[in-house]
């Protein structure tokens, strides 16, 4: 009989419940969350990093706010002391993170995300943003040549491991497509936690640890063939990004599978809402100006009505308002062109409803029942091209 053999199927489940409802606690304790799906999934999230060897792919926990002082880094102190073989860093290199992940199972948690991976210095760390995104499947790694008495020779380092990123603003949409997103807030004058002191915040989180060591081994034999039915809007690589953490509450029991199934509908959703890029705004108000039964616009209706938009930003792009070519420069990208279309025996630069279609189905968020219902544009005549 192998040793794999020797591991036991089954868990304690109603330790497992136990331990879950044990760090929402905790958790609370510290930390002043947005939402009791952020603190249940955080919970999850936390275990899985213990059994992360049962699953194909691990998400990355993306905590983020607009401002400072939003409980960021305490949450990732918390996590720090629950999380598997933790490493809490406010500052990395790919090499530095590749080598420590390739030398062991580890869980790695990066505060001041932003300030490495933000819009502003993504380029400057491609090779790390490209660790962070590859790492989050099995089997992932990279390259490296290393010096050895024959010279130098190629040697694989695995990038898989749990990553929890904390940062102000957004992280680039590869990583957030890749994560749950957990959206913090500054505490409001009702909102009391207790103060962090790491010495009683150890203490108080041994049990827990201790609890969890004692889970490792079932959990992986017990997850690793795991199969969990996902919410029907959980889809593609959010159902990659969800799918360890569903698994790990059927697991558990005790309405765990219930609040985590709901949790992972209302975090996607955030997910989707977050400031989209300016090209899929672009395409998405398009589509709002062009509402059910419109079926041609000419380029100067089109960008006179974009500018007018409540919350627009095409009216000061870099300083200037949106015009003409630089209209035609963002949709080129999508595979829409402007034509010369007959208005009112007037022929006219413009833009086709069936232009659009492909690029609406493929970039842009499903249409709300009610706006396709209730188009804010009369009935046009049908396009007629000159």
């Amino acid at each position: 009989m192998t040793e794999k053999e020797n591991v036991p199927l089954v868990p304690d489940v109603p330790l497992l419940a136990k331990v879950l409802d044990d760090i929402s606690t905790y958790l609370d304790t510290y930390v002043a969350f947005p939402s009791k799906a952020a603190n249940e999934s955080v919970c999850v999230w936390i275990v899985h990093t213990w059994c992360v060897e049962a699953f194909e792919s691990t998400p990355r926990l993306a905590l983020l706010s607009p401002e400072k002082q939003s409980g960021k880094t305490r949450l990732l102190e918390c996590i720090d002391l629950l999380a598997c073989n933790s490493l809490h860093t406010a500052s990395t290199t790919a090499s530095a993170l590749f080598r420590t992940i390739g030398e062991g199972n580890c869980t790695v948690l990066m505060d001041e995300a932003d300030s490495y991976l933000g819009y502003k210095t993504r380029d400057k760390h491609e090779d790390l943003r490209a660790l962070v995104n590859t790492g989050h499947r099995r089997n992932a790694f990279v390259m490296r040549t290393e010096r050895t008495r024959n010279g130098q020779e190629p040697r694989r380092w695995k990038t898989f491991a749990p990553i929890a990123l904390a940062g102000i603003g957004d992280l680039p949409d590869t990583i957030m497509d890749r994560s749950v997103i957990i959206s913090m807030k500054r505490r409001s004058t009702n909102e009391h936690v207790k103060s962090f002191r790491y010495r009683s915040a150890v203490t108080e989180a041994e049990p827990i640890v201790d609890a969890l060591q004692r889970l490792q081994e079932s959990l992986v034999g017990a997850l690793e063939n795991a199969r969990p039915v996902m919410p029907p809007e959980i889809v593609d690589r959010q159902a990659d990004v969800w799918e360890p953490l569903i698994g790990i509450a059927d697991l558990a029991g005790h309405g765990w599978p219930e609040a985590i199934r709901e949790a992972s509908v209302l975090l996607n959703q955030v997910r989707i809402d977050r400031e989209p890029s300016l090209g899929v705004r672009l395409l998405t108000d398009i589509r709002t100006i062009f509402g059910s039964d419109r079926h041609r616009i000419a380029t100067r209706d089109l960008l006179s009505e974009l500018v007018s938009m409540i919350d627009s930003p095409w009216g000061n792009l870099r300083g200037s308002q949106l015009d003409d070519r630089g209209l035609a420069f963002r949709l080129r990208k999508y595979e829409v062109a402007s034509t010369r279309i007959r208005f009112e025996s007037i022929p006219l630069r413009g833009y086709r409803r069936e232009d659009f279609l492909d690029a609406w189905d493929r970039w842009c968020p499903p249409l709300i029942p009610q706006e396709a219902e209730h188009p804010e544009h009369p009935e046009q005549d049908p396009t007629r091209a000159f």
